[in-house]
């Protein structure tokens, strides 16, 4: 399938730079938007514990990847697309199980 979005970053002109980052998209509400859900850990010194926490990032979501809530998936850095994106989704890792 061969999609005509201008900001795809396979069949389109949008530039991806920088490390990937891997995921899980928890909203796919907002049109040709996901919000992907990455944990991670960091160390509090003061008390000598590691903490769980939790980023959330808004990414571009092409049409001929259409990743839904649940899908595992990698996003790449790319120039501003709007006032809170600035990630693209880059490739669905896997699709959740309904």
């Amino acid at each position: 399938m061969e999609c005509e979005d201008p900001k795809c970053p396979i069949h389109g002109s949008l530039k991806t730079h920088g490390g990937e980052i891997e995921g899980v998209v928890v909203s796919d509400r907002a049109a040709k938007t996901v919000i992907v859900e990455r944990p991670y850990t960091t160390f509090l010194k003061k008390y000598e514990r590691s903490l769980r926490k939790t980023s959330r990032i808004a990414a571009y979501n092409p049409a001929c990847i259409g990743a839904k809530t649940g899908d595992r998936v990698v996003i790449a850095g790319t120039r501003k697309l709007s006032k809170t994106k600035a990630f693209v989704v880059t490739k669905v890792i896997a699709r959740a199980v309904t």
